[in-house]
């Protein structure tokens, strides 16, 4: 599984493709429910393709987070991959980290 808690406040993803996407976000977004206080980064770079079923639960993950103070980043994320996101309006909601490094700098610089 690509999960793992990284820090006490940051659980790292290692995303796979569809159609596993969707069952490990399911996990992931239990998890979050789970321990409340957390922030996550979600590594694309096994990722090509984005179904809409695993947009929306991009985003009810996001909610989640950003309606207790927490953070999603996403990084790694391929060219055409991000147009998925662009073209649906979605680059303006999530936030993006060049690579795992920056994404994780970025967040314990914050906290």
């Amino acid at each position: 599984m690509g999960i793992q808690e990284w820090s006490e406040d940051i659980i790292l993803v290692d995303l796979p493709q569809e159609p596993e996407m969707g069952d490990e976000l399911k996990t992931v977004t239990e998890m979050v429910r789970d321990r409340g206080d957390c922030d996550v980064v979600i590594d694309f770079s096994s990722v090509d393709i984005v179904t809409s079923s695993s947009l929306s639960k991009l985003l009810k993950l996001r909610k989640m987070l950003t309606d207790c103070g927490h953070q999603l980043v996403f990084c790694s994320v391929a060219a055409a991959t991000k147009g998925i996101f662009m073209v649906t309006g979605l680059d303006g909601i999530f936030e993006f980290a060049d690579d795992k490094f920056m994404a994780l700098a970025g967040l314990q610089m914050v906290s």
